[in-house]
């Protein structure tokens, strides 16, 4: 397969890309600094997980709560008094890997413990940002990350701190010194597989057993996407269960069911045993972080695309797809905690032939409906479309598995003038697609198909960044992206290690005015309340307060906040380098502050086509900030 690179339209340059990034990790070696004692060593109890959203001093889970809302009630900062925000202190992630921050940090016992790319880990004072230990995972040097060497963030859970790393590992650190207690490497780093999401902690409500639960990447290689439940004091895996109909899971360390039911396939030919090509390889891989249902006691976490890209290769023989719905992929998969078996999903994009996939969080919370308040379950998509689900439906144990008919609230466009669907069938939970937006296959003789433009590009209406609801405005606030690309089919054979798309693009813009755009969304009715115009694509998460605010970042370098109610802009400050992490505030002796990361990177710079070449001008970096309104200001109201 030959590499080319995007501007010219191919659909592997970041292959390229990444191996010259894997490169750099060659002198990578584990390495832990004992600078200073950490904070009492104060242990991170499940109840202090479960009570994360509404606990204002600490910040310990992936999320701000396992309801995932990124919301706190923090105050002091607000509308009145943001513009006099300062830095507090800022802290270097140090040597030449500046670059690619995604992470969203932890703050527990007076330390913010931060990941950093290529597999880093620090703990920081907190009051200082005095360094107290940091961890560099030794990475080998054919490690494959499709996009970029990011790390989202870890997990705390009793005496340690938990992360992801690039060689398809997930470690356990001593949260005092930084010292590994566990190091479990869990699938073949060489065929595609690692890990850039943060794990999450629940605890089974029928059993009481606390587990860590993560998931493996590597859909453009064409890995088998599979998520994992483990014992956070050992690291030994409780199940292992694969998000391809028809792949065999694990429980206890022996096989145990297939997922989905292998008798009515979602792959051709999947039921009979044979070995297609596309299935064996299925994606599918749970990439980002999980939500939490107490109530349900279900695991919510949404799956990666199916491999190939190109639809064909996963469609019947006669070039029909409309029977495949490339089950468990592009989509959110509802997981019995104790078993690791699926009870019910979601397609996003059933038979994605797009690269939308269906990872970003889904949040949970309580919405009116028909005067009446119901439960459910917030995702914004790649697609473009924001889906509001019934969690109770979905999550519902009575031997089936609940899919799509009946259990959408309602479905949202939140981009503009998207190409491949119309809207969606609520009673089916179908997208009415649009003829002519699955780009055809190859003609007999040639290498590629014909080109179409869709919009949004695969980079998506919005991408890995998460979004948050407000629990004052009852509103989501979105980060997301207004692009559009042209699009063909490739032929394509799976090779192991090398990159497994069938399709070639290039990304460009939709609109002189803007690529990126935050935007505020009702739930109820999909209205789009307010919207931010940014020139750059955005690729920060989003943060909500009892302030009254939102905050996010920009690929230009600024961390900015906005007026919740009305989106006007209240406050900026320029990190210097693009911010493409997640911000979160904590309180400390009475007074609240911001904590965000600074350093640009992801998928753009590697994948973007024409936004690669806007974003050239972006300084690399990789830092993390914390600021502060003044005390004098703080107390003038």
């Amino acid at each position: 397969m030959q590499i080319r690179h995007p501007k010219r339209g191919g659909h592997a340059a970041w292959l390229a890309a990444a191996s010259t990034l894997a490169l750099a990790t060659a002198a990578g070696f584990t390495a832990v600094q004992a600078e200073a004692p950490a904070g009492s060593g104060k242990p991170v109890t499940w109840e202090d997980i479960a009570n994360d959203e509404t606990t204002t001093g600490d910040v310990v889970g992936w999320g701000m709560g396992i309801r995932n809302h990124r919301y706190s009630s923090l105050e002091q900062i607000n509308t009145t008094n943001v513009g006099q925000m300062k830095p507090k202190w800022s802290f270097s992630f140090g040597d030449e890997k500046q670059r690619g921050q995604e992470t969203q940090a932890l703050v527990h016992d007076g330390v913010v413990y931060v990941t950093a790319s290529y597999s880093r880990a620090f703990a920081l004072d907190m009051k200082t940002g005095k360094k107290i230990w940091s961890y560099t995972h030794r990475l080998p040097e054919d490690i494959r990350p499709c996009c970029d060497v990011v790390n989202r963030g870890g997990a705390l859970y009793g005496d340690k701190f938990f992360m992801g790393t690039l060689d398809a590992g997930i470690v356990a650190l001593d949260i005092k010194t930084g010292k590994v207690v566990w190091n479990k490497k869990f699938e073949d780093h060489t065929a595609g597989y690692t890990m850039t999401g943060a794990p999450t902690i629940v605890k089974d409500q029928k059993t009481g057993k606390v587990m860590l639960i993560h998931g493996s990447s590597g859909d453009e290689f064409g890995v088998v996407g599979r998520l994992y439940g483990r014992d956070p004091d050992t690291g030994e895996e409780i199940w292992m269960r694969p998000l391809v109909e028809g792949h065999i899971g694990r429980l206890n360390g022996k096989p145990s069911t297939p997922t989905g039911d292998p008798k009515a396939p979602s792959w051709p030919n999947a039921k009979d045993g044979k070995k297609v090509e596309a299935w064996s390889q299925g994606g599918g891989a749970p990439w980002q972080s999980a939500t939490f249902d107490v109530k349900t006691n279900t695991i919510v976490i949404g799956t990666g695309n199916p491999a190939p890209w190109n639809y064909h290769y996963r469609s019947g023989p006669n070039g029909d797809w409309k029977p495949y719905d490339s089950l468990f992929t592009s989509g959110q998969v509802y997981i019995e905690p104790s078993t690791g078996e699926p009870v019910g999903f979601f397609a996003h994009t059933p038979n994605d032939a797009w690269d939308y996939s269906g990872n970003n969080p889904i949040t949970l919370f309580d919405m009116e409906k028909d005067g009446k308040t119901v439960r459910a379950g917030a995702h914004a998509d790649r697609n473009g479309f924001l889906f509001i689900t019934d969690i109770d439906k979905l999550s519902a144990r009575d031997g089936k598995i609940h899919k799509q008919e009946g259990t959408a609230y309602g479905i949202y466009p939140f981009v503009r003038n998207i190409t491949w669907a119309t809207g969606w069938d609520l009673a089916t939970g179908r997208p009415n697609e649009v003829e002519g937006q699955r780009p055809p296959a190859p003609e007999k003789g040639q290498e590629k198909g014909k080109s179409i433009k869709v919009t949004p590009n695969f980079l998506g209406g919005t991408n890995w960044m998460p979004m948050s609801y407000s629990q004052d405005t009852k509103l989501f606030y979105i980060p997301s992206n207004d692009w559009t690309e042209d699009y063909w089919t490739e032929n394509v054979t799976y090779k192991k290690g090398a990159a497994y798309l069938g399709q070639g693009f290039r990304i460009k813009r939709e609109f002189d005015t803007h690529v990126g755009a935050l935007r505020a969304v009702d739930p109820t009715n999909g209205k789009i309340v307010w919207e931010h115009l940014e020139q750059m694509p955005l690729w920060a998460g989003t943060l909500a307060t009892k302030g009254g605010l939102v905050f996010t970042g920009t690929s230009d370098g600024y961390v900015k906040a906005f007026d919740a109610k009305d989106g006007k802009e209240l406050w900026k400050f320029q990190t210097g380098s693009g911010v493409v992490s997640q911000p979160v505030t904590w309180e400390a002796d009475g007074k609240q502050y911001l904590g965000i990361a600074s350093g640009y990177g992801g998928a753009v710079p590697l994948w973007g086509g024409d936004m690669a070449d806007m974003t050239k001008t972006v300084s690399q970096g990789g830092s993390f900030w914390v600021f502060e309104v003044p005390q004098a200001t703080a107390s003038a109201q």
